[in-house]
């Protein structure tokens, strides 16, 4: 009786330890399968094969309400929109989502085929059914940063056919859901290439034109959901200066100068070859993106030939300690302006200068890395950030690095190799105040 009383409580053990495995094995996902992006100026040690193509599930998945995180309700006062088309264009574009780490991927030497560029630092090449569950979950604008400089050869940088054409394939993919999409010139910032100071103005031009003089010929025929971006994050990199001007200085002065005249550049080269492009929506970033660079005395928008057709490009990630900082704080408290003032007062000033005189403004990057789990924080700035930007007139795109695991800026929001949301609440905030 004793031995088979052991055997019972044996059995009972053993049961309990194998319910214990198999209920940790159905907590919330944290994207493991996907590759971190490098750090800023890291560059990814070589994984020594071919990124394996993505498995694609029938059905693309939605994000769904979780039962461990609230949506939280916020209001804001409506600020007066002037009505406009381009700030009705901008507004339609509803919530965006950045496919980074993908096309903007560079100077991977150990690469033999150029095309697996763009998986070498997200670890997935891109599919249409990928594009399908973006807007299935409700997104309607994709901004896709395109990298050019090691797709292009000789001194008039003629771009690769082959790069190109596979571009224009991802564009289709996101123009087929009834999409709209952002290209531009990604990470082509530093002195080999695009520089803004006036020692380097004239080789910049060069680049400058000669990119966007290719790539606006093969879009020329598409319609106004293909938006062009001059610049990703203009600046002069390596200087101490790179991402903070000092308004003072005559450096600081020049580099503004010079972005005015790159972006003048864009504008005029876009226009003049013809078709859609001589009407198309055209965005233009301020020193760096940053809203400090837009809001600089000497920025200026370009001349155009046609009138209400540009739009302010903004990249950010506030409050920094928050949203980007590598340590910082890892709470976003709703009531406390220590979380939520900067961005009030930041697109406060943007409202002022560009949207109450009728320019739009998208802010092509913004988002906030999972630090430690943090995810009720995460929902709870998400939410916020969109409907204060809404607010104002503003459109938000979510930076989306494919990155969950790691300590590196893990801001994922769709693994895309598995075809999942692993934060669909963080996607269900954004969305609940994006109309």
């Amino acid at each position: 009786m004793k031995n088979h009383l052991k055997r019972i409580v044996l059995a009972c053990l053993m049961l309990s330890l194998l319910m214990t495995g198999l209920l940790a094995g159905c907590s919330r996902g944290t994207g493991n399968e996907s590759t971190p992006s490098p750090s800023a100026g890291e560059t990814p040690e070589p994984s020594g094969g071919q990124s394996p193509e993505p498995t694609e599930p029938a059905a693309s998945p939605s994000p769904t309400p979780g039962s461990e995180f609230t949506i939280p309700d916020v209001s804001f006062q409506q600020y007066d929109i002037p009505d406009n088309a381009a700030l009705a264009f901008v507004k339609d574009m509803k919530i965006g989502w950045n496919l980074g780490n993908t096309f903007d991927a560079v100077d991977c030497d150990w690469l033999n085929n150029e095309l697996d560029y763009e998986s070498a630092w997200a670890g997935v090449k891109t599919t249409e059914a990928m594009i399908k569950a973006i807007k299935d979950a409700g997104f309607n604008t994709v901004r896709i940063p395109v990298s050019w400089h090691n797709h292009v050869r000789g001194e008039d940088h003629t771009i690769s056919e082959l790069w190109l054409d596979r571009v224009q394939e991802v564009v289709d993919y996101v123009i087929n859901n009834g999409m709209y999409v952002i290209i531009n010139i990604h990470h082509d910032m530093g002195k080999d290439y695009i520089y803004t100071s006036s020692e380097y103005l004239d080789q910049s031009l060069h680049y400058v034109k000669r990119i966007w003089t290719q790539v606006a010929e093969r879009f020329k025929d598409y319609d106004e959901k293909m938006i062009f971006e001059s610049l990703n994050e203009p600046r002069m990199v390596g200087s101490q200066y790179e991402w903070w001007l000092d308004e003072k200085k005559d450096e600081c002065k020049d580099a503004v100068e010079a972005l005015n005249k790159l972006n003048q550049a864009f504008v005029d080269v876009v226009r003049a070859s013809g078709g859609n492009n001589a009407s198309r929506y055209l965005m233009v970033p301020g020193y760096a993106a940053s809203y400090s660079g837009a809001l600089n005395s000497g920025f200026a928008l370009p001349k155009d030939k046609v009138a209400d057709k540009l739009i302010v490009s903004v990249h950010a990630y506030t409050p920094y300690n928050f949203a980007l900082e590598a340590g910082g704080v890892n709470k976003f408290n709703l009531k406390s302006s220590g979380s939520t003032g900067e961005i009030n007062s930041f697109m406060d000033r943007l409202h002022s200068k560009f949207i109450s005189k009728g320019i739009p403004v998208v802010i092509g990057e913004f988002g906030a890395r999972n630090k430690n789990n943090n995810t009720q924080d995460r929902i709870d700035y998400a939410t916020y950030y969109v409907a204060a930007a809404r607010a104002r007139g503003i459109t938000c795109i979510w930076w989306d690095n494919n990155a969950f695991t790691g300590n590196g800026e893990l801001f994922g929001l769709f693994n895309r190799k598995t075809m999942s949301w692993p934060y669909p609440e963080i996607v269900e905030g954004m969305m609940k105040y994006a109309d």
